[in-house]
């Protein structure tokens, strides 16, 4: 065990010389962590430790060593069936495809990254996926979607006390400058504001959309809202924001029976039956 607590240590100090800004300390102890016989420390923590090492060579400009170390990740997550470590890989994988212009591959690793974090309750791990879907928007020219995605980053981060990457905040503010060229003033905080109001879970769903739904279709409004009334539409904004049904009948002043009757009424109306697919759908026409 004196093995996996070197590396995990070692491991520790490079993240910390990485936040830091001192990136060749940070390839110096991952470097160091690296070169422990992997066979010596329990997959898990081994496994642990390869993301950090791959932020610091893609921070240092190593891509070709980030994308070999990440692959290598990955593989051995797979294998193992390590869900944990297999959303934060594929985020990171993300990353290196969308800096290498790979923008369908960005769109698929984030997708399967989002719906394994969503579908087992790894919020912390949302985060990530949240910064690079921003990215991938603003590559394409969706200032509004990478606005709206980064600020309920922001928000979940503050209200988690998360402290942001150095290199990731400038990241993100480079990007904002040029979508302040590029948007109006209004539509910047339009888009910002409804982003600070997404739950996590809802701005995930949002991410989702925007990997899986081409930018053309995205913006058409779905033909099932037409067929809902006002009160229907108020119940799948509720439901976007993540309310319960005993929340929406105590917000509404109506019996959790009449919200489940109405429900099973948008069901019958849309075929959405999970509410996932109710979130997609208010976020789809902008209900949320």
């Amino acid at each position: 065990m004196a093995s996996a607590g070197e590396m995990v240590a070692l491991t520790a100090l490079g993240v910390a010389a990485r936040y830091l800004g001192d990136i060749e300390q940070a390839l110096t102890w991952h470097r160091q962590a690296s070169q422990i016989d992997p066979a010596q420390v329990p997959g898990r923590r081994a496994r642990e430790c390869t993301v950090p090492w791959v932020q610091t060579l893609m921070t240092a400009g190593q891509v070709d060593a980030a994308r070999r170390s990440c692959a290598d990740g990955l593989a051995r997550a797979r294998a193992v069936g390590d869900l944990t470590n297999l959303v934060v890989c594929l985020s990171v994988a993300a990353d290196l495809d969308l800096r290498a212009g790979h923008m369908s591959q960005t769109g698929q690793d984030l997708a399967e990254a989002i719906e394994l974090a969503l579908r087992n309750g790894y919020r912390f791990n949302l985060t990530g996926c949240l910064d690079i879907c921003g990215h991938l928007c603003a590559a394409s020219g969706r200032w509004v979607e990478a606005l709206t995605l980064w600020a309920a980053l922001a928000v979940f981060m503050d209200r988690g006390s998360i402290a942001d990457v150095p290199e990731d905040l400038r990241r993100r503010q480079q990007a904002r400058q040029t979508a302040a060229a590029a948007l109006a003033g209004d539509r910047i905080s339009a888009a910002e504001e409804r982003g600070a109001a997404m739950t996590l879970e809802t701005a995930a769903e949002y991410a989702l959309v925007l990997t899986t739904t081409p930018h053309q279709e995205a913006a058409q409004a779905p033909p099932e809202l037409g067929r809902l009334s006002a009160r229907e539409q108020e119940l799948i904004t509720l439901v976007a924001r993540g309310s319960t049904d005993a929340q929406i009948a105590a917000q509404l002043y109506i019996s959790v029976s009449t919200v489940r009757s109405h429900l099973d009424r948008i069901r019958d109306k849309t075929s959405c039956r999970r509410r996932a697919d109710l979130t997609r759908l208010a976020l789809h026409t902008g209900l949320v």
